[in-house]
């Protein structure tokens, strides 16, 4: 299966937060503020610069934004930097910095962000327009006025980064939902725009079944039919109304730095500070048992589908059986008894984090042939495959976890697998993690 974000840049965003956060400190440099602790300063401005950005997604400008929103955005972050800007004479006790050095300062970076922001947005509209870089491929459905405007646009703004494909026309006694489908997945389409206008219930329903199984992003050209959701993004792609199926948070590349740091800092220090010492141990317990390896490792499927073998502690004695663990099972030593009831037994998988592969919270990764089945048995089990999986995650820390005894208990994981991918936050990655070490220390009743 193909990547569904290979042909897109994550680095488009950092780069304008870090063109910012240099132009903001280069600038205190170009005026007499009598700051007492010019690292300090620094340091408070940086943090709260990007804390704020985060909160009022100054960098969230789609490919489709108008320039006034962009503008919009801009006053909107100076009005509320101007007020953190100043608190620092106060809150840090700074009496001889000069207000009218300060004033300058201010002016000085609202000149230079927006004038390098509008630079950078032209680069990459340049990008995309004349070198063909960071393009999403996309296809239509239907056959209307509507469809035919998008088309137009997508064809006369090409620095908008938009390379259109197709077009199927419903309406034709040859069109094949299945044959779109196979173009597709053939052509490695990244964007599908379909007029429900044309489309019954039944085909939007193939059609949405077919986009989420198949890491592709759905898009509607509305009318009044039911969509199937209310999680819609409604956005105007230059006068054209657009709902997007499903927003994920983490396709924004703030947000997916901020959880790859987490992921990376918690990684090291576990495995400095846990696993520096406890590997020895648990080694000399695994082998003190049972001769074998000490690590065992399996293949599981990860972010867009991509296969990566996954790591743990050997708690089961040396067979060649696959089987995902049962409650009483007869191949499980006494130590992977306790490793197992302790999720200790899961922590090698901080290699995996660290590698990338993985991540600390997010959908828990089955093994290979459990995947294909329940692909087949459970509708949208494959949006689970939009993030990286995860050491735990919300399905597993609310009841969630172990084998999967019933139809239902797939479902359900699925159900809180999907509701994480739509509302991720840092903050919702924190507390699954100390709610896993609290039911860890706590022992668990599916731990077997």
């Amino acid at each position: 299966m193909k990547s569904r974000t290979g042909r897109y840049s994550v680095y488009i965003k950092p780069l304008f937060c870090l063109v910012d956060l240099f132009i903001l400190n280069l600038t205190t440099l170009l005026f007499q503020t009598n700051i007492d602790q010019n690292l300090l300063f620094s340091a408070y401005i940086s943090v709260l610069w990007i804390i704020l950005s985060s909160k009022n997604k100054f960098y969230d400008i789609k490919r489709f934004s108008k320039l006034v929103h962009i503008i919009a955005s801009l006053i909107r972050q100076f009005l509320i930097f101007a007020l953190i800007l100043y608190a620092f004479i106060g809150f840090f006790k700074q009496p001889n910095i000069s207000r009218w050095e300060m004033g300058k300062y201010f002016v000085a970076i609202i000149g230079l962000v927006t004038f390098f922001k509008f630079v950078l947005l032209f680069l990459l509209s340049k990008y995309r327009g004349i070198f063909g870089g960071n393009i999403r491929r996309v296809v239509v459905i239907g056959d209307n006025k509507k469809t035919n405007q998008l088309i137009k646009f997508f064809k006369e703004k090409p620095d908008f980064g938009y390379k259109f494909q197709k077009k199927f026309c419903v309406n034709k006694e040859d069109f094949d939902l299945e044959k779109c489908f196979y173009y597709i997945v053939e052509n490695e389409i990244d964007e599908v725009y379909c007029s429900i206008a044309e489309l019954s219930n039944s085909q939007l329903r193939n059609i949405v079944n077919f986009t989420e199984n198949n890491l592709k992003i759905l898009k509607f050209i509305p009318d009044n039919k039911d969509i199937f959701t209310k999680k819609l993004i409604f956005n105007y792609y230059g006068y054209i109304p657009v709902l997007s199926f499903r927003d994920i948070p983490l396709d924004d590349s703030i947000n997916k730095f901020a959880k790859r740091t987490f992921d990376i800092l918690l990684s090291l220090f576990v495995l400095i500070g846990i696993l520096s010492w406890l590997t020895p141990l648990i080694a000399f317990l695994i082998q003190l048992e049972s001769k074998g390896p000490v690590f065992f490792k399996q293949r599981r499927n990860g972010l867009d589908y991509r296969e990566f073998y996954c790591y743990k502690y050997r708690s089961m004695k040396p067979s060649t059986s696959a089987n995902q663990a049962t409650k009483g099972d007869a191949r499980v030593t006494r130590v992977g008894k306790f490793i197992r009831r302790t999720s200790i037994d899961e922590l090698p998988q901080f290699l995996n984090v660290l590698k990338g592969d993985m991540s600390v919270v997010g959908p828990r990764p089955h093994m290979v042939k459990h995947n294909e089945e329940f692909a087949k048995r459970v509708d949208k089990f494959m949006v689970r495959h939009f993030v990286k999986p995860g050491i735990t995650g919300l399905a597993q820390v609310s009841g969630f976890r172990g084998e999967i005894e019933t139809n239902k208990d797939i479902v359900n994981r699925v159900k809180y697998d999907i509701f994480y991918v739509e509302n991720w936050s840092l903050l919702l990655d924190i507390k699954i993690t100390i709610l896993t070490a609290i039911n860890a220390i706590r022992g668990e009743e599916k731990a077997y």
